[in-house]
């Protein structure tokens, strides 16, 4: 077995920091096999202010422990910083298996970084786009799913844990995210993609305990068309539901209330909109309100904690330029003591 194959059986084995040895043993396994991880040297770059980053969907943690923040998003990159406004990267910290279904190089979007029992979780979107799954409408549809690395470290490196999968090989999946439910369990709630269903979905699959694969088949929390305010025309212009769900995240407000940002669009508008559960559970009803709650051409938010406990929302813009998108991170102060999520000053 090549060095590549024997470090993933090692780590499929068990990810456990605390077995005797096992410090030793990844650190030998990894030595051997980071070159195949393609961890090539790259251009760090430092005090790059914030909206000079091209960044889509950035998330940021904030970790006492080293008094800094880590951001990340699509492209697989981190940056670091000490006070929001310079940061440094990119890093390459995610560490995938070329001999998986993602293979040699996979494109990685929407990563998010979690703490959850003194660890740290990557949670990505991962496209093979040398696997094709399915062809609908005539759109040919790549192999791409959540996943989920870990690390001892916000700054990584990130590895694979046990399971290969999360979730179906035949379905597109995108934007997975973390919570811990009212039952105790984990839960990763993510999008299934609308390029096959016709209809985006929100949905929710329940995690091992330590995070290491899935438990049972995904749940529909809602569908695209559920908005009141995502909304698209057909061919023959008349309004239609929209298809697109994009970018959930789950947070709580001061009266305890659960809520739910996700991005769709409004005719040729990216917006943001939210939704609560009237049950206080993943479960829902989901009932969204009326209008989105972010400016125009701002999309795929998630929310962070300052170094002082203030919250904020790290969120993307989006323009067109010359045919592709141009999105620059954006930090808006947010207020989260009411009944409701409330957007404040940039």
């Amino acid at each position: 077995m090549g060095s590549l194959k024997c470090a993933m059986e090692f780590l499929r084995i068990g990810y456990d920091f605390q077995r005797p040895g096992f410090a030793l043993l990844l650190c030998i396994s990894l030595c051997n096999v980071a070159p195949c991880f393609g961890q090539e040297s790259l251009a760090i770059r430092k005090n790059i202010p914030l909206d000079s980053i091209r960044l889509s969907d950035p998330s940021i943690i904030a970790d006492k422990n080293s008094d800094m923040y880590y951001m990340t998003g699509s492209g697989g990159m981190l940056w670091k910083s000490k006070n929001l406004r310079l940061w440094d990267g990119p890093y390459k910290v995610a560490m995938t298996d070329s001999t998986s279904w993602m293979g040699p190089d996979p494109m990685i979007w929407a990563a998010e970084i979690h703490t959850f029992k003194d660890k740290f979780y990557y949670f990505a979107t991962f496209t093979n786009k040398d696997v094709k799954i399915d062809t609908v409408a005539g759109n040919i549809i790549e192999r791409r799913a959540s996943h989920v690395l870990v690390s001892d470290k916000p700054d990584g490196p990130y590895l694979p844990m046990a399971d290969e999968t999360y979730l179906p090989a035949g379905q597109p999946t995108l934007d997975g995210t973390f919570w811990i439910d009212t039952d105790g369990k984990p839960y990763m709630v993510y999008c299934y993609e609308w390029l096959q269903n016709l209809n985006g979905t929100i949905e929710k699959i329940e995690l091992k305990p330590d995070l290491s694969g899935s438990v049972g088949e995904g749940e529909l929390l809602f569908r695209a068309s559920d908005s009141p305010w995502s909304r698209g025309k057909d061919n023959n212009g008349n309004i239609v539901p929209h298809k697109v769900t994009d970018g959930p995240f789950l947070f709580k407000t001061g009266t305890n209330r659960l809520g739910m940002l996700w991005t769709s669009w409004r005719y040729d508008v990216y917006v943001q909109g939210v939704a609560y559960s009237e049950s206080g559970t993943l479960n829902g009803p989901w009932i969204h309100e009326k209008d989105p709650i972010t400016p125009p051409n701002y999309g795929h938010g998630m929310l962070f904690k300052t170094l002082e406990g203030k919250w904020i929302m790290a969120i993307h813009s989006h323009k067109v330029i010359n045919g592709k998108y141009h999105r620059v991170p954006k930090l808006f102060e947010v207020d989260l003591t009411g009944d409701k999520f409330v957007v404040g000053m940039p």
